[in-house]
């Protein structure tokens, strides 16, 4: 087996780009941020389903993405067994990790502090840890819950908190050990999470109400949970930790939480269904998936306004970054 020569440093020889996911016509599109253009794309060729999510190597050169089916979660469809690796620079499929058998890949994060990719496989209720040079599945955790769609893990790479959907559930996983800590319910349905920058709380949107679940991670139980004015989706923290972004996909907005009093603070107008929100590493932009209306919205955190709506594919979805 080959291995894939990226480094667990923050140093990139890429031009900063913007990954998008894009459902609706299953490609891959690459963003140059600095012309707020689209600059390639990706064409994924897998019959049997297409990509949601994705995630990139600390050096931005290499981007992982699961191949989850043809349907939604908990909907029939096809079964994805693999992941797809991209070389960002030549904009080329060089390789996958095969599952074994039909497992619904989603979300993928890699992990820099143990140099592992952790990939939710939500049929085997399970999140399966890959390693990102051989592309050999080198351990399973379970979550105890079907439907386990998405992943946050925390900054040392012990612990891990899968939102599953159905039963309305966030899992917290020891990732050291590899086993489930315990399960804390949310609601009947949940969806998305992440993880605050200092550790200390987690974030899921109650599907059932406009509101926001908050998770201490200190007793793993639900703190308080935010109003917000309509369901939430994907969420997340600026780079200085003072707020949460939190996608609003019904009202075309993005929700910005204050994260010293759980409240919400303010709103931003962006493009039509807001699905996920990636924080550049310097933190004066934050890019929004627009599932929609095939764009990307870039706000400017310090005016708290659309700096620009970028072109992007059919479906636009799972963010990530390569580059700096």
């Amino acid at each position: 087996m080959a291995t894939y020569g990226f480094t667990q440093t923050s140093s990139s020889a890429t031009t900063p780009t913007l990954l998008v996911a894009n459902q609706g016509d299953r490609t891959l599109s690459l963003i140059d941020v600095h012309a707020t253009r689209l600059s390639g794309v990706v064409q994924e060729n897998v019959p049997d389903g297409w990509v949601h999510e994705l995630a990139t190597s600390p050096d931005g050169r290499t981007a992982f993405a699961p191949i989850y089916g043809n349907s939604g979660v908990g909907k029939p469809g096809t079964d994805g067994r693999k992941m797809l690796v991209v070389d960002v620079a030549s904009r080329k499929i060089i390789g996958n990790v095969d599952f074994g058998h039909g497992v619904r890949p989603h979300a993928v994060v890699y992990d820099p502090s143990h140099d592992l990719l952790y990939v939710t496989t939500e049929l085997d209720r399970s999140i399966t840890a890959v390693d990102p040079h051989t592309l050999k599945v080198i351990a399973s955790i379970p979550t105890e819950q079907p439907e386990s769609h998405m992943l946050a893990i925390s900054h040392d790479g012990k612990r891990g908190y899968t939102a599953n959907v159905g039963p309305g559930t966030v899992s917290v996983l020891d990732l050291v050990a590899r086993k489930t800590v315990t399960v804390i319910p949310i609601s009947a349905n949940t969806q998305r999470i992440s993880i605050s920058n200092d550790d200390t709380m987690v974030f899921t949107s109650d599907q059932t109400k406009p509101q926001l679940a908050v998770i201490d991670t200190a007793t793993n139980k639900v703190k308080t949970r935010v109003a917000l004015p309509s369901t939430g989706y994907g969420s997340e923290p600026t780079r200085d930790g003072r707020w949460l972004l939190v996608a609003l996909p019904s009202v075309n907005k993005v929700g910005v939480v204050d994260l010293d009093t759980l409240k919400l603070a303010r709103t931003v107008d962006v493009c039509r269904s807001p699905q996920e929100i990636l924080a550049r590493p310097d933190g004066k932009i934050a890019y929004v998936s627009c599932m929609g209306s095939q764009q990307v919205a870039a706000i400017d955190l310090s005016q708290w306004k659309v700096q620009a709506l970028i072109e992007a594919g059919n479906g636009a979805d799972g963010l990530a970054w390569a580059g700096r």
